[in-house]
């Protein structure tokens, strides 16, 4: 029984998502991989936020488009979530990279271009300049919703292994099948439980979002999914060796 425990925006459960913190405790519990969003700031830096915005996780306003990297890292990027992290700022790529590195991860690191809002000219060419401007201990991977930036990012990288994010819409897996390069799909956990029936024949991999009580841990694992993204890595580890223990006894 072997599904990948996919660290959505790191460890987003139990620490402030796409934050070092929860990068870091992503490593720590041995998610298989590590997924993150990427934006472009006004001064074109690559920057670790899902949101187009900086309100939600942050003490800030506006859009990330409108400012700058210096500006971005004069917010607080922690005490919306608890003081605890009060000193987590918006991390840039670059830093989450090194700490990655500095971590030794050796699992995969997949990156999510944020383009199905705004499509940040030049952002395809830009992460993967960064990502192959040295050799990292983990393996990377990108995916996005925008299926025009997986089509750009195949041109500029063609080994790099891409994955089409999707809710529950029956016309986007017909778009990542048409796409021989890409790798898999990442719906919405719905759309696996409205077409649970044809799954098991589905030809490329699936990853669903965001998988995070016992009961669907326990669904995907039924039906031999690829992996799942989940907020909560660890405690999904946990499941997926529980359930690996019942089938033994």
């Amino acid at each position: 029984m072997m599904v990948q425990i996919v660290a959505h925006r790191g460890s987003s459960g139990n620490r402030p998502e796409n934050t070092l913190p929860a990068f870091a405790e992503a490593v720590r519990v041995k998610a298989d991989i590590i997924e993150l969003d990427v934006h472009l700031s006004k001064d074109g830096g690559l920057i670790v936020m899902h949101d187009e915005t900086v309100d939600r996780t942050t003490n800030g306003k506006g859009r990330i488009c409108d400012l700058t990297v210096a500006e971005l890292k004069e917010l607080n990027a922690g005490s919306w979530f608890s003081e605890e992290f009060q000193a987590a700022k918006v991390p840039t790529l670059k830093e989450v990279l090194d700490l990655l590195a500095a971590k030794n991860y050796r699992g995969i690191l997949t990156i999510e271009l944020k383009t199905d809002h705004y499509e940040y000219e030049g952002i395809e060419a830009k992460v993967s300049d960064l990502l192959n401007s040295q050799e990292w201990p983990f393996t990377h991977w990108y995916c996005s919703f925008n299926i025009e930036t997986l089509d750009r990012m195949h041109a500029i990288e063609p080994d790099a292994i891409l994955d089409f994010i999707m809710g529950r819409g029956e016309d986007k897996p017909p778009l990542a099948l048409s796409r021989p390069y890409i790798e898999g799909i990442h719906p919405a956990y719905r759309w696996v439980q409205e077409t649970a029936t044809v799954l098991t024949d589905f030809p490329i991999a699936i990853r669903p979002w965001t998988v995070n009580e016992e009961a669907a841990i326990r669904t995907c694992l039924a039906l031999g999914l690829t992996g799942i993204i989940t907020d909560f890595p660890e405690n999904a580890r946990a499941i997926v060796q529980q359930v690996r223990e019942e089938t033994k006894g």
